[in-house]
């Protein structure tokens, strides 16, 4: 992440210009004739993500379209098409937030390296003028520690993994951490999330952090961390469980967003509790139509093992709500049906609170990181009643599958105010400042709405 910036000392940038399809030729009209016209011999029209290195002598050393400007994310691709070294943004911005623009440069130069060298060091970007340089940097290495974790796959990145991950963050900034793992779930009284990964080689367990001073207002965040998703004995089919790596993505998006918070020294008493797991197939797998405990004390009578990351988030939730936060929030890749309705870039959200869902709406606005409340129908509670327990973990015959599992998560959050992200976490494939890959969504938005809620509006 470092290398994606350049500082203040350094000399002899180049520049690079803004360039708006819309406004074509007044933005182009800084730079010679003679460059207007090799601009526009060369196909280079201003939309979105389109770069161009110009000639020495041409008013400006490199342009990027930015389409209507209506999104800094389409200034991303600049970072790795233009040439190695310092760059600085010369023009005007067009309206488009500067700390946003320097957000977007720097996700547009991420490169997962784990197992692969890089194809080459992106350029550097200088300063932007209006920008708060510290938050971008805050935000930038938030979301490539996300991408970074939800691209790894499970072979390094299982519970035992996650463990290490949320315990180097704990001593990077001053936090406490634990784990409590295998059998002892069950002593600790966590069954669902025992259940669902007592099958697999490494133990589930619940990973918490605190950090903060107690005398703030306490904020919990919570996210399922199932390492890898084979559906169980409802084993998914070899195209659905190809991206199961990615099932721990939520929780990545809650360490995430956990990092963000102690990062800037947010004025909260923060507790993060990742419930990680394998949903793995072995003699001992949890089966339909068996009856779980729960630690909130009701009884969940399985349809779906393949409806697990609810089962593991029902624990989470109801250890956060025992501690009365004055805000929690979780976030989980738990639907398939919320991909259908909204699709890959669109993170669906739901509350039972009215002002918390206008402060998110707000803050998927300022983030650049689009969200979209989805209704905790009441009409639809009853279809996860059991018959032969308190509840089921999946509701029959398929309808409002997002809803229904938002509305099991409600039957353990109580009174508490709450807001539950059911995300994708993942990039279909290569957009600007977007690479194929894992994603930091939904929680972006979430961290604008706390700065906003605890930060006094920074």
């Amino acid at each position: 992440m470092t290398d994606l910036f350049a500082t203040s000392r350094e000399s002899n940038p180049a520049s690079v210009r803004l360039i708006r399809s819309s406004h074509l030729e007044d933005d182009l009209s800084a730079l010679g004739a003679d460059v207007r016209a090799l601009v526009k011999r060369s196909g280079f029209s201003g939309r979105a993500g389109q770069v161009m290195t110009l000639p020495e002598g041409s008013g400006a050393d490199g342009i990027a379209g930015v389409g209507q400007a209506n999104d800094p994310q389409s200034f991303g691709p600049a970072a790795m098409q233009l040439a190695e070294g310092a760059w600085r943004l010369e023009g005007p911005l067009h309206g488009l937030d500067p700390t946003q623009l320097a957000v977007s440069w720097a996700m547009g130069g991420y490169q997962f390296t784990r197992y692969k060298a890089a194809a080459r060091k992106p350029a550097r970007l200088m300063p932007v003028d209006g920008a708060d340089m510290d938050e971008a940097k805050r935000i930038t290495a938030s979301i490539h520690l996300v991408r970074d974790l939800v691209n790894t796959p499970a072979q390094d990145m299982g519970p035992e993994a996650l463990q290490d991950v949320v315990a180097a963050l704990a001593k990077e900034f001053g936090a406490k951490s634990k784990s409590t793992t295998g059998d002892k779930l069950l002593k600790d009284n966590y069954p669902m999330i025992h259940a669902v990964g007592r099958a697999a080689a490494q133990a589930p367990r619940l990973i918490e952090l605190e950090w903060g001073n107690p005398e703030h207002p306490r904020l919990a965040l919570v996210g399922k961390g199932i390492s890898f998703d084979s559906g169980g004995l409802d084993i998914k089919s070899a195209a659905g469980m190809r991206l199961m790596k990615k099932d721990m993505g939520g929780a990545a998006n809650a360490i995430g967003l956990a990092r963000l918070v102690m990062d800037a020294k947010l004025p909260v008493h923060l507790t993060l509790y990742v419930a990680a797991a394998e949903n793995a197939i072995g003699a001992d797998a949890f089966r339909p139509g068996d009856v779980l405990n729960s630690r909130k004390g009701l009884t969940v009578e399985i349809d779906n093992t393949d409806a697990e990351g609810r089962l593991v988030l029902g624990d989470a939730i109801a250890r956060a709500v025992e501690t009365d936060p004055d805000l929690l929030l979780d976030f989980a890749t738990l639907t398939g049906a919320a991909r259908v309705a909204l699709g890959p870039d669109v993170a669906p959200f739901y509350s039972n609170d009215p002002e918390l869902s206008e402060a998110i709406s707000r803050g998927g606005v300022r983030a650049n990181d689009p969200v979209w409340q989805m209704p905790l129908w009441d009409n639809y509670d009853s279809w996860l009643d059991g018959s032969i327990s308190d509840l089921k973990n999946a509701a029959s015959g398929g309808f409002a599958g997002s809803i229904t599992a938002a509305l099991f998560l409600r039957r353990f959050v109580g009174e508490t105010r709450w807001a539950h992200f059911d995300i994708f976490a993942w990039n279909p494939d290569d957009r600007p400042a977007r690479p194929k890959g894992g994603e930091m969504l939904g929680s972006r938005a979430a961290w604008a709405m706390l700065c906003e809620r605890y930060g006094e509006g920074r």
